[in-house]
């Protein structure tokens, strides 16, 4: 059985590996592997050209996962995400012919740019791993992860995502302007080529024996208590409308056991679920319009529960 030690010697490996092509944004390739190893996935909101696709791309190649990617556009449609039957008048059949969504790591590129019907076609894959076709279930790959990018200051001719579809990543990250230093050495050469030129340090069985190592970290119960303090305390703050879900609280036991193995240790502690609450809560949180008229955005809020929930 792989330990914990194997997991987080991964982790590292593969870190290291992506820092290769994103310089400088070290925590957030570790925030994207955390979900990856705690069985989640991945809403990438940040402006255009800040590496949010070449993020997925790299870590794919990383993992040693197949990579596909599904531009998200208005005209797209559920089969051209799930796939569809393609009937064969030599035998008079039906046969599947999968579409992008079979994939280690799918990419769901300006995802808010999909209609409502095509965005609940993934929720099928992120839930249950698998699709519904023509009343056939086809299972995904394992491991599936599906890494999703938004713009969060573009509205026009987007569909913003329904809770109900917020709920189903794991946590939220954005990656941010780089240094002045790495965006010149950014400038200075080709990251596209670099993905290119990537090796695997990794692959599926592996990935796969350490997510199982991962479901082993010991919890206790004093922790467990504290994520549900921290989640009820969401639901019941003044200026939220829609706190975290019972989902959202194990998404943060999920996402706080994996940042325990990747740190070589089989058990969690209140740290690991601090310095995940931020990333896998303010996605899920729905602020009052006063709230927002005082600028607090969800992050804020989130940090604030953590000062004033109590660890017993």
């Amino acid at each position: 059985m792989t330990d914990v030690a194997a997991v987080a010697e991964l982790s590292d490996r593969v870190a290291d590996a992506v820092e290769q092509v994103i310089l400088g944004k070290r925590d957030q390739i570790e925030l994207t592997l955390t979900a990856v190893l705690g069985r989640g996935h991945v809403l990438l909101e940040d402006v255009p050209g800040t590496g949010k696709t070449m993020l997925a791309r790299s870590l794919a190649v990383a993992l040693g996962l197949e990579f596909g990617r599904i531009q998200c556009t208005p005209d797209l449609l559920p089969n051209d995400i799930t796939g569809v039957s393609v009937y064969d008048p030599r035998d008079a059949s039906f046969s599947f012919r999968p579409g992008p969504v079979f994939a280690g790591i799918v990419l769901a590129d300006e995802i808010n740019r999909a209609t409502p019907r095509t965005q609940a076609a993934l929720l099928e894959a992120m839930q249950e791993g698998q699709v519904t076709v023509d009343g056939t279930s086809h299972a995904l790959s394992h491991p599936f992860v599906v890494f999703a990018t938004q713009n969060p200051v573009e509205f026009e001719g987007t569909f913003p995502l329904p809770e109900a579809q917020l709920d189903r990543f794991m946590l939220s990250v954005t990656l941010g302007y780089p240094a002045a230093g790495e965006e010149a050495r950014l400038v200075a050469r080709t990251g596209a080529r670099l993905v290119d030129a990537m090796e695997s340090v990794s692959d599926s069985g592996e990935i796969a024996a350490v997510m199982d190592a991962v479901d082993t970290v010991h919890m206790d119960d004093a922790v467990a208590d504290y994520i549900v303090a921290l989640a009820r305390a969401t639901r019941e703050h003044e200026s939220v409308v829609l706190g975290a879900s019972t989902r959202a609280a194990q998404a943060l036991g999920s996402a706080a056991r994996a940042r325990a193995a990747m740190k070589a240790r089989d058990y969690v502690v209140p740290d690991d679920v601090k310095a995940l609450a931020v990333p896998v809560l303010s996605h899920r949180v729905v602020l009052d319009p006063d709230a927002r008229l005082r600028r607090i955005t969800p992050p804020m809020l989130i940090k604030s529960v953590i000062e004033s929930t109590r660890i017993d």
